[in-house]
């Protein structure tokens, strides 16, 4: 992960170039093409794996260097011995670790430029609403943005779920109260929806493809979650090529433990799947038995412009979909701006209720 790829025209380092196969050279605008792979993708057995990972598994050796400050792994550029993490922007002194790795089966490759990610960037934080000041200002300037290869899991799956619950069914009746109208007591009668619930149990089967896991723990999960949907048809096969110019982060969730958060999201669609079987206008599910099956992996990287800084001493981290240029991220709040917009907003409540008042 950490291959050189000199020019051959004038011996600098090649960087790849977003939205080719190709790598070119910033001082001279060499080009290198970038060979199309012959590898196929496959998926890997789960157990197996898990079973005779050390004998079997393909792995690469990755020097990374670890920020203290937020625990991030990324891999160490090249003749740099000093700068800023990528994913808090605090100060790091680039002393590298050899480590094994499981190695990545496929990646996509950038297709946003840095240039383009600024803007969208930029054209993000200016549509916040009650953004504090400096945001903004930063917004206007050129922030740093850092393009990275972030780690993921995949995984294919077939699941028998075994579940007992409730069916709720919708029925009405008429029912009969008393009003009181035109100063005496008078008799109505209403129509009343109720449920009538019944026993429900029975099992249900799921098919999975490509469950996408976050493996890093350093991106804001939620965020990064919201990133997709990927490209995921346009996957080549790993090459060291396309990660010149760009850093990669070391996977920090490893294989059990993303298949887990796997688990959770896969448990969505097998409680739809639970409803749908109970029928009815309602359902209750309250047990539920999963066995999974056929379980198979992928290790694969994909392409997330990131920028970060510090606000009052918290890290706020945004994020590129590179791409198709979604934009995700924290933000922080002037609960100045909040404060005196709910001020105008009750200034204007009161104006409308004395002018209507005055009307009478």
């Amino acid at each position: 992960m950490q291959q050189m790829f000199p020019c051959h025209q004038c011996g600098a380092q090649l960087e790849y170039e977003p939205g080719t196969h190709a790598q070119r050279c910033r001082y001279c605008g060499a080009e290198n093409v970038i060979p199309a792979s012959a590898d196929e993708i496959h998926e890997l057995d789960y157990v197996d794996h898990l079973n005779n990972a050390e004998r079997t598994a393909e792995t690469i050796d990755v020097i990374t260097v670890k920020c203290v400050t937020c625990g991030a792994e990324s891999t160490k550029p090249p003749n740099v011995t000093a700068g800023k993490c990528p994913f808090c922007g605090a100060d790091i002194v680039a002393t590298g670790a050899s480590r094994k790795q499981l190695k990545p089966k496929a990646l996509l490759p950038f297709d946003i430029d840095r240039k383009t990610a600024g803007n969208l960037f930029r054209d993000w934080i200016r549509g916040l609403w009650f953004a504090p000041n400096e945001l903004r200002r930063r917004a206007r300037q050129d922030a740093p943005v850092n393009g990275m290869y972030c780690p993921y899991w995949t995984y294919d799956c077939n699941t028998t779920t075994v579940y007992s619950g409730m069916r709720g069914d919708d029925y009405w009746t008429t029912e009969s109260y008393t009003a009181f109208e035109n100063g005496r007591h008078v008799t109505r009668t209403r129509q009343v929806r109720r449920t009538r619930w019944s026993p429900a149990s029975g099992t249900v089967f799921n098919q999975f493809d490509d469950v996408l896991v976050v493996a890093s723990n350093s991106l804001p999960r939620e965020y990064a979650h919201e990133l997709a949907p990927w490209d995921m048809q346009h996957l080549v096969p790993y090459q060291a090529g396309y990660l010149a110019g760009f850093g990669a982060e070391s996977y920090q969730v490893d294989l059990r433990g993303g298949f887990e958060l796997a688990k959770a999201i896969m448990a969505s669609a097998i409680h739809a799947t639970i409803c749908a079987d109970i029928g009815g206008d309602h359902q209750r599910v309250t047990s539920t038995a999963s066995q999974y099956d056929n379980i198979t992996f992928k290790h694969i990287l994909l392409p997330i412009w990131i920028s970060a800084y510090r606000y009052r001493g918290k890290v706020f981290r945004f994020l590129v979909n590179a791409r198709t240029g979604e934009v995700q991220g924290e933000r922080p709040w002037s609960w100045i701006k909040i404060a005196l917009a709910v001020i105008a907003l009750t200034a204007v409540v009161g104006i409308i209720v004395f002018l209507s008042a005055g009307s009478r």
